[in-house]
């Protein structure tokens, strides 16, 4: 059993971190300000004209109580009595107008600000390292900050409404100090113990919801893997459904079991903190009434001071349960920014140079060296070769050799630990990033299968050009997708996958052609094939690789492939091994060297005979 969380420090130190994250309101708010301005105002407007309203509405109501009496004991005009009771009419129908117009606003700018959030963090995301998205901790933070995106929006009703009652509370506060100011301190005696214990108890949902982001994961991805269309298969065939089921049952209850504590706890001093301060709020009740049978005050006098202190007391445990939701929500808002203070270490650069057209002396790579963060292995080691122009390249290994990684470095996904790599002379990284990759066509082995069209599953190559049918239609015609297409009901507008109406799943070897059609969408000056063909037969791979060599002739190339028939198409081929060049030649020369890759050649060609 995981020991409890972080979460049972003193009040005092809960009230602390309850404060300081209150420093996370002003970005909030810029945040919302320039979301749109316009409603921003008016909420802020109409908030502020509904503030004054209860104090006025509990003023009338004296006059119309202490009138009524007057007129019956005294008799007289009626005007100033219709009077008050008009104004009241028209407040009440003033005071609806103004909570729908908040309750617009709020729902309006409550969207606009989900939305906003959702984008900047897609936008934020794309521009962060490959290798964090490696890193368990950093998904962490991905996932909290994901949480936030719709979650939090109501940190702006919730803090809109306190100023609004903070406001309302001064008001009604001031006529309270002039009748008597114990009732003040008789209201803060009743209200503040029951704000100090929610906010010991908010402390500690957040120190276990927290602590939990991991398990949390594995929960949300046990989830999907139980119930979904790509996991389905393998679940009844293996007979993974009691397995998965248990692991999730033990781990939510686990949850369940901690977060439990906090709520009985929660739950039972709770009360009995609201019920000392019901008891406070009586006893003042209590000394109102006395005043009022001693004929100190008013009738009118007495409904209004109960009525203030009424809603005084209501507003009150409203702004200080409120303070300690907003200041919760301020925590979990600090996961959102502390998201986006994330910094890539690959940084475009804003004035970098466009590469060449054509590229003139191809990409070198000197002394490069690679390890992943936190990894004491090296992936890539001293690896030095030129990829020239027009050539063809293919990279052999067993898996782990590193061939991946040289592709991700080679496209400026990864930068080199040791070495640097040029193109036509200069450093990746003096050239525009943007520009970089729109020269770069690859195709990894594990392609996203997006659940969208096939027109828009190939145009994710070029997606700028996503509305050129006949560039699309070119495009699966050279990766023989085009045969594919002809067989769906919808062509190039059916929708792929089963998650959507009428969607239609493809075969892997499908699903390959459609992804290879990517590459020809972009004019990249050097296309990079990374296993992507691994799902067609022996005689499928070779006819596509075929047709890649002669449809990207003067273009340079990578291709990766565990088929030696297929390699040995390439110019030059070079062998990993642990991350080092052991081979480096054409496919007769290394045949004639005798080595790694002529054993394995023939290892490979005796299982076709």
């Amino acid at each position: 059993m995981r020991p409890l969380p972080p979460g049972k420090d003193s009040t005092s130190q809960s009230l602390r971190k309850r404060f300081s994250a209150l420093q996370n309101l002003p970005p909030f708010f810029r945040l919302v300000w320039n979301t749109n301005k316009p409603l921003t105002i008016g909420n802020v407007v109409f908030r502020l004209l509904k503030a004054g309203i209860p104090v006025v509405m509990l003023y009338i109501g004296k006059e119309i109580i202490d009138e009524v009496i007057r007129l019956i004991a005294e008799g007289g005009s009626q005007r100033y009595l219709w009077t008050m009771v008009a104004a009241e009419l028209g407040l009440t129908v003033f005071s609806d107008l103004l909570s729908r117009l908040i309750g617009l606003c709020d729902s309006l700018l409550g969207d606009l600000v989900a939305n906003k959030t959702s984008v900047d963090l897609v936008h934020h995301a794309a521009q962060l390292d490959l290798y964090q998205f490696e890193n368990p901790v950093f998904y962490d933070k991905l996932e909290r900050a994901r949480r936030q995106t719709t979650s939090r929006t109501v940190l702006l009703t919730q803090v809109l409404s306190q100023v609004q009652d903070i406001i309302s509370l001064l008001l009604l506060g001031a006529g309270l100090v002039a009748f008597s100011p114990w009732l003040i301190l008789i209201l803060i005696v009743a209200v503040i113990p029951s704000f100090l214990g929610e906010t010991h108890f908010n402390e500690r949902s957040y120190s276990l919801t927290r602590s939990w982001t991991p398990e949390r994961r594995e929960l949300d991805y046990l989830r999907y893997i139980g119930a979904s269309a790509e996991t389905a298969k393998e679940v009844k065939v293996f007979g993974l459904e009691k397995y998965l089921t248990q692991r999730f049952k033990a781990l939510s209850d686990e949850y369940f079991e901690q977060n439990k504590k906090i709520v009985l706890s929660r739950a039972t001093w709770g009360y009995l903190l609201a019920a000392l301060g019901t008891f406070a709020y009586y006893g003042a009740y209590v000394f109102i009434l006395i005043q009022t049978l001693a004929a100190l005050i008013t009738i009118g006098t007495m409904t209004f001071l109960s009525g203030s202190f009424q809603r005084m007391h209501g507003m009150l445990q409203g702004i200080m349960s409120r303070f300690s939701s907003i200041a919760e929500s301020a925590l979990y808002l600090q996961d959102l920014f502390d998201f986006f203070a994330i910094e890539p270490t690959i940084k475009a650069n804003a004035s970098g140079v466009l590469v060449p057209k054509p590229i003139q002396e191809g990409v070198t790579f000197e002394n490069v060296s690679f390890k992943y963060p936190d990894s004491e292995r090296w992936a890539i080691r001293n690896l030095t070769f030129t990829l020239h122009p027009g050539e063809k390249l293919a990279l052999v290994g067993e898996n782990g050799a590193g061939k991946t990684t040289l592709v991700k470095l080679l496209s400026r996904l990864y930068e080199p630990t040791e070495g640097r790599i040029l193109l036509d002379g200069l450093p990746l990284e003096a050239y525009s990033l943007a520009d970089l990759r729109a020269n770069i066509g690859i195709i990894f082995q594990d392609f996203i299968k997006y659940e969208m069209t096939v027109a828009e599953n190939i145009a994710v190559g070029d997606i700028e050009r996503r509305d050129d049918d006949e560039r699309i239609a070119d495009a699966a015609r050279k990766s023989l997708a085009s045969e594919v297409v002809d067989q769906l009901p919808a062509q190039f507008q059916q929708v792929l996958g089963k998650r959507f109406k009428d969607g239609q799943e493809l075969s892997g070897g499908q699903w390959q052609k459609v992804a290879l059609a990517r590459a020809y969408m972009r004019n990249a000056q050097l296309v990079v094939l990374d296993e992507p063909t691994s799902a067609l037969d022996a005689r499928a791979e070779h006819e596509v690789f075929q047709r890649f060599s002669r449809l990207i002739e003067g273009k340079m190339a990578v291709l990766i492939s565990h088929r030696f028939s297929t390699v040995r198409m390439a110019d030059r081929i070079l062998f990993l091994e642990n991350g080092q060049l052991l081979e480096f030649g054409s496919h007769e020369e290394l045949l004639r060297v005798g080595g790694k890759y002529a054993e394995l050649f023939n290892l490979q060609a005796q299982g076709y005979l």
